[in-house]
C-alpha cells in the first residue's frame, strides 16, 4: 500500500511491489509480469525510483525496490482490505502491595496518580494495578503499526491484547476485523505472534528451519516443489540467501548474527502468508544496521498485503521512515496515536515543539513523556490532548463498511490473491474459510519426527554420553559382581545387584528434563497459532526416543547378564533386555512428564532425584511388602521400581530346581557360620534326628522359589511385571498430553 509522503521531511523508504518476488507466481510456474513503461494518466510522474543504495552500506541482500509517492487532496483513498479496529482496551491485574505507610492510607504518589485502589476480599495489601487504560486505535492493512513507550508502558501488553493472548474475562474493551469481532480460532490460523526472544532449534540450517514450517503450515495438497519455492521465495525476501545453508547456533555452535536470526524468527511465523503478524520488540537486541534491516522486511510484508503491529523501544531515524502509524503509551494511557509525520504538529499545538535541528522525533517525544511522568501532574495533560487531537481533522479514522469489505469478503479476496496459502477454501462462514490445522495427525508426527531426529543427529555428543554413563555404570557392576555363585551370599549379591541395576535404568533417564524444558517456548510459540496438535507433539516425542532407549538398554543388558552369571540362558537374557528397555520407558516418560510441569531444569532435577529415591525405598528391597506399614502400602504399589525390581528376581530365581542352600549353608549368615564345618556337620546330624529327616551336606535346603517367597514376590508374574511397566510409559505420556493442554495456554490471566 502507498504512503501519503506529502508534507513530511521523512526520508522514503517504501518498497515498490513491482520488484518484489511472488512466490505464488515462482510455485505455478509463471514468470513475474513486466510492469507497464507508461504509467496511467492518473498517475503521471507520481512514480518515484529510488536506488536502494543502503544495500551497498548495511549489505542488505534484498532487490532493490520503488516508491510510489501519491499527490493530490482530492485523491478518493483505495478501499482497505482489512482494519483492525480496538477501542476502550483496558486490563488490569492483582498485585500485592508492600506493607508501607503511605499505601495503608492511599497516598498519591508523586505523579500524581492514585496508588491501586483496595479490592473488597483480598488482602490488606493486595490491590490492582491498571496496565491497559482505555486504548483505542487501529491497524490497516499494508502499513506497520508501532506501539512505543519506555519499559513498564504497556507496549507488549497490548500486542498480547489484540493477538488474544490475555484471558477473555480479564480484557475489557473490544477487538474487531473489518467491524466483525474475531473468533479466537480465526485469528490463530490467519495471524502469526513472534515472540521477542529466537526460539529455534539450534543444529538446524536457515533454509532447514523454513522448510519444517513449511511442512506444519502449508497443507499436504501443496506440492514438495511449491513449498520449495515458497521458502526459496521466503529466503530471497527475508535477505537470507547467503546464510540459507548455515546452522542457527547456540552458545556451543557457531551460527548466525543476531539480526539474521531474528529474520528467521520472522519468517518461520509468516511462512503461510498471515493477515496480521505480530511482533513484540523485533529490534531488541540488533545493532542499528540489523534493526534497519529487520523492519524493511517488515515493511515489505506489510506491502504483501498483511497488517504488521510490533513493540519498538526507541527507533532509529531511518526505522522512523519505515513506520506507518505510531501509539506511544505511557503507563497504559494512549499519549499519541498517528502517523509519524504528524509529530512535529501534534507537539507544537501542546506546547512543546520539536527542535529543527531534531533528527529523530519520537527521541524527542520519549523524551518529553518521562519528563513528563516525573513531574508533579504526570502525562494527564498530555491524554487529555491526545484526545482532544483525535477528534479534529488530524487523523480521519476509517468507519467500518465505509472504505474496508466485510470480513468474509475480505478473507476471500486474500484467498483468491493466494493468501492464506495454509490450506484456505473460497466457500461457507469466514471461519469455515480456513481450517484449523494445515495437515492431518500423520502428517504432522511425521514432520515433528524428522525434525527432532535432524536436529539431534547433529549433537551426537549428547547421545555419546547418555551411552558412556549407562557403559561404564554396566562394566561397574560387572566387575564388582563377577560372575556370582549359587550360594547364601550369592543370593544377597544378586538382590543388591538387581536393585542398583534398576533403580539405575530411572536415575539415566533424568537426562531427558532440559530437553522439553529446552523446546517448551519453541512447542508454546507453534502450537498457539495451530501449526501442529500436541497430541501429534506427544506421540512424536515419544517415537524418536526410542530408538536410543532400545540401543542403551541393549548395551546395558549385554554388558552385565553374562559378566555377573545370571540365569536363563537366551531367553533369560532377551527377558532381562526386555524389562531394562521396559524401565528406560517408564523413566524417560516419568521425566518427560515432570518436565512438562516444572518449569526450570534445577528445580525439575532436584524433584525427579527425591521421588526416584522414594520409589527405590518402597520397592521391596529395603523392606518386604508384608513388612511396610498399612499406611505407607499404596506407595509400594506405586513404586515404578517394584514392578522391574520384581520381574528381574523372577527371571533369575524362578527355577524349582535350582538350589541356593545346601546341607551346612543353611547356617551361613548366622553366628555358627565362623565355626568349623566339622561342627556344622554335626549339627547337621542333630537336626536331622531331631526333625526326624535326613540333612545331608548335598540336601537342597533353598530353592530360587522359596528365595523369591523370603521377598514377599508372589503377586505378579515377570511378565504381567513387564507390562505393568510399559504401561506406567503410557500413563505418564498421556499425563505429559495433559500437562502441555492445560500448561501452554499462552495466554495472561
Amino acid at each position: 500500500m502507498s504512503r501519503f509522503m506529502k508534507g513530511t521531511n521523512i526520508p522514503p523508504a517504501r518498497d515498490d511491489e513491482e520488484d518484489f518476488f511472488d512466490w505464488r507466481q515462482a510455485m505455478e510456474g509463471r514468470e513475474p509480469p513486466v510492469s507497464s513503461a507508461v504509467p496511467s494518466p492518473t498517475l503521471g510522474h507520481l512514480l518515484k525510483c529510488v536506488g536502494d543504495v543502503r544495500k551497498e552500506e548495511t549489505g542488505d541482500e534484498t532487490p532493490v525496490h520503488q516508491v510510489l509517492e501519491m499527490g493530490g487532496a482530492n485523491m478518493e483513498p483505495r478501499s482497505l482490505p482489512f482494519v483492525l479496529s480496538f477501542s476502550n482496551l483496558t486490563y488490569s491485574v492483582k498485585v500485592r502491595r508492600r506493607m508501607a505507610l503511605p499505601a495503608m492510607f492511599g497516598r498519591r504518589n508523586q505523579l500524581g496518580v492514585a496508588e491501586a485502589d483496595h479490592i473488597p476480599g483480598e488482602g490488606t495489601f493486595s490491590g490492582t494495578k491498571t496496565l491497559l487504560n482505555d486504548i483505542s486505535g487501529e491497524a490497516r492493512d499494508g502499513e506497520i503499526l508501532a506501539v512505543l513507550g519506555a519499559s513498564g508502558s504497556g507496549k507488549s501488553t497490548l500486542v498480547d491484547a489484540l493477538a488474544n493472548r490475555i484471558a477473555k474475562g480479564s480484557l475489557k474493551g473490544t477487538v474487531t476485523l473489518n467491524g466483525e469481532n474475531l473468533e479466537s480460532r480465526l485469528l490463530k490460523v490467519i495471524s502469526a505472534y513472534v515472540m521477542q526472544d529466537d526460539l529455534l532449534y539450534p543444529m538446524l540450517t536457515v533454509e532447514e528451519t523454513l522448510m519444517f514450517a513449511a511442512e506444519f503450515r502449508l497443507p499436504r495438497t501443496l506440492s514438495k516443489s511449491k513449498k520449495k519455492a515458497r521458502v526459496q521465495a521466503l529466503i530471497d525476501q527475508l535477505g537470507l540467501r547467503n546464510a540459507a545453508k548455515t546452522v542457527i547456533g547456540d552458545e556451543g555452535h557457531r551460527g548466525v548474527s543476531g539480526g539474521e536470526r531474528r529474520r528467521v524468527s520472522i519468517g518461520i511465523d509468516i511462512i503461510h502468508d498471515p493477515i496480521i503478524l505480530f511482533l513484540d520488540e523485533p529490534t531488541s537486541g540488533l545493532d542499528s544496521t540489523s534493526a534497519f534491516m529487520v523492519v524493511k522486511v517488515l515493511q515489505r510484508i506489510a506491502q504483501s498485503g498483511s497488517i504488521v503491529i510490533m513493540t519498538v523501544h526507541q527507533p532509529s531515524y531511518r526505522i522512523l521512515g519505515l513506520l506507518d502509524r505510531l501509539i506511544f503509551l505511557s503507563r497504559g494511557q494512549t499519549v499519541y496515536s498517528g502517523p509519524p509525520m504528524n509529530l512535529p504538529l501534534f507537539f507544537a499545538e501542546f506546547g512543546h515543539p520539536i527542535p529543527p535541528d531534531n533528527e529523530n522525533r519520537t527521541e524527542f517525544a520519549l523524551d518529553l513523556i518521562r519528563e513528563l511522568e516525573g513531574s508533579r501532574g504526570g502525562t494527564m495533560s498530555l491524554v487529555e490532548f491526545n484526545k482532544q487531537w483525535q477528534t479534529t481533522k488530524h487523523n480521519r479514522t476509517y468507519e467500518a463498511g465505509e472504505n474496508s469489505l466485510s470480513l468474509k469478503e475480505a478473507i476471500s479476496a486474500s484467498i483468491s490473491k493466494g493468501k492464506l496459502v495454509s490450506g484456505a477454501t473460497n466457500d461457507a462462514t469466514s471461519t469455515s474459510m480456513v481450517p484449523t490445522f494445515a495437515n492431518n495427525f500423520w502428517v504432522e508426527m511425521a514432520v515433528l519426527s524428522k525434525r527432532s531426529i535432524t536436529n539431534s543427529r547433529r549433537m551426537p555428543e549428547l547421545f555419546g554420553i547418555r551411552l558412556g554413563a549407562v557403559l561404564i555404570t554396566g562394566f561397574i557392576l560387572a566387575t564388582i559382581y563377577w560372575q556370582l555363585d549359587n550360594s547364601p551370599k550369592g543370593v544377597q549379591e544378586r538382590l543388591g545387584f538387581f536393585a542398583f541395576a534398576m533403580s539405575t535404568t530411572f536415575y539415566t533417564c533424568a537426562d531427558a528434563l532440559p530437553v522439553f524444558l529446552q523446546e517448551r517456548y519453541i512447542f508454546m510459540r507453534e502450537t498457539a497459532y495451530n501449526a501442529y496438535r500436541r497430541s501429534s507433539y506427544v506421540l512424536s516425542h515419544a517415537l524418536t526416543s526410542l530408538p536410543a532407549l532400545i540401543f542403551l538398554s541393549f548395551a546395558f543388558a549385554a554388558t552385565t547378564f553374562f559378566a555377573v552369571g545370571l540365569d536363563g540362558g537366551v531367553s533369560g537374557f532377551l527377558f532381562y533386555f526386555l524389562i531394562i528397555f521396559a524401565s528406560f520407558w517408564a523413566g524417560n516418560s516419568f521425566v518427560t512428564f515432570l518436565s512438562g510441569v516444572v518449569p526450570h531444569v534445577m528445580l525439575g532435577y532436584t524433584i525427579v532425584v527425591a521421588i526416584l529415591a522414594y520409589f527405590l525405598l518402597f520397592s521391596g528391597f529395603f523392606i518386604n511388602r508384608d513388612r511396610i506399614p498399612s499406611y505407607w502400602i499404596w506407595f509400594h504399589y506405586l513404586s515404578l521400581v517394584k514392578y522391574p525390581y520384581e520381574a528381574v528376581l523372577q527371571n533369575e530365581f524362578d527355577n524349582p530346581v535350582k538350589c541356593f542352600v545346601r546341607g551346612i549353608q543353611i547356617f551361613d549368615n548366622t553366628p555358627l557360620g565362623a565355626v568349623s564345618n566339622g561342627m556344622k556337620l554335626n549339627l547337621l546330624k542333630s537336626l536331622s534326628s531331631t526333625l526326624g529327616m535326613e540333612i545331608t551336606s548335598s540336601t537342597c535346603v533353598t530353592t530360587g522359589v522359596d528365595t523369591l517367597k523370603q521377598q514377599g514376590i508372589t503377586d505378579l508374574t515377570k511378565w504381567n511385571c513387564l507390562w505393568v511397566t510399559v504401561a506406567w510409559g503410557f500413563f505418564f505420556r498421556i499425563l505429559f498430553y495433559f500437562a502441555l493442554l492445560l500448561g501452554s495456554k499462552n495466554k495472561r490471566s
